[in-house]
């Protein structure tokens, strides 16, 4: 790893720790509070991570909760119950706190991540994950490569490393090879990247730039005391909240 990089890598990690990069509060933080070691925090932490896509992901969570608390609606987090449900009954339970925006395409991606929980594991996300030996790898490869389909959105590049890293830090699922998680790269990630000097100007506007930030920052941390998932909410801050000078 470059010297330039690895010092301004330490750098913003410790601004991050010490509170330097403005609101640290995260998005996922807005969360009812249940056991760390129960499925039905693991599912609030997972359903609506697929809707998870070009929105703000603090008012997503927000809806979130809302929904969760509501007695009438958080029945969507329930798998069982949203495939024996009319469907009109979810995608209003959906829309009541714009949890869902597209009310037709989003209410079919809820919809077909609990089928697919529940015809693999009865809606139990800890058996799916203790079935695929509660390993990074072999979860990621299952639900991109072998199952993709079965799992719209939540496959993608960036929200399945998302996902699995969200799940590491709030849930007690025993994950294993954790370090395999990639950076999850979003625009605040890739801007922050570029930033950095990471990727180039042109790496940063194609329609690659995922691969090329995930590839970067797993070359430039090997070897180093960081994993890229160590960087992932310090450069997501750093970017949010306006590129703070980090040498002030």
């Amino acid at each position: 790893m470059s010297d330039v990089i690895l010092e301004k890598a330490r750098l913003i990690y410790q601004k991050y720790q010490n509170g330097e990069l403005g609101d640290t509060s995260l998005p996922e933080d807005t969360n009812p509070g249940l056991d760390s070691s129960s499925n039905e925090n693991v599912l609030y932490f997972t359903l609506p991570m697929a809707l998870n896509s070009q929105r703000n992901s603090y008012t997503l969570w927000e809806s979130a909760l809302k929904t969760y608390e509501d007695s009438e609606t958080n029945f969507v987090f329930s798998p069982n119950k949203v495939i024996n449900a009319d469907y009109e009954e979810v995608q209003k339970a959906l829309t009541k706190y714009r949890l869902v925006l597209q009310r037709n395409k989003q209410t079919n991606i809820w919809l077909k991540l609990c089928q697919t929980f529940t015809d693999l594991s009865d809606g139990n996300i800890i058996n799916f994950a203790r079935n695929l030996d509660d390993d990074v790898n072999k979860i990621r490869y299952f639900m991109q490569k072998e199952a993709k389909k079965k799992f719209p959105y939540l496959s993608g590049t960036k929200l399945c490393n998302y996902w699995l890293y969200v799940l590491s830090n709030y849930t007690a699922i025993p994950l294993k090879n954790t370090n395999d998680i990639y950076i999850a790269a979003d625009r605040h990630i890739i801007r922050a990247s570029y930033k950095f000097g990471l990727i180039t100007k042109e790496q940063m506007e194609s329609s690659k730039v995922q691969t090329y930030v995930i590839d970067a920052w797993a070359k430039e941390l090997q070897g180093t005391e960081f994993v890229p998932t160590d960087l992932q909410n310090p450069l997501w801050l750093w970017s949010r909240n306006g590129f703070k000078n980090l040498e002030s």
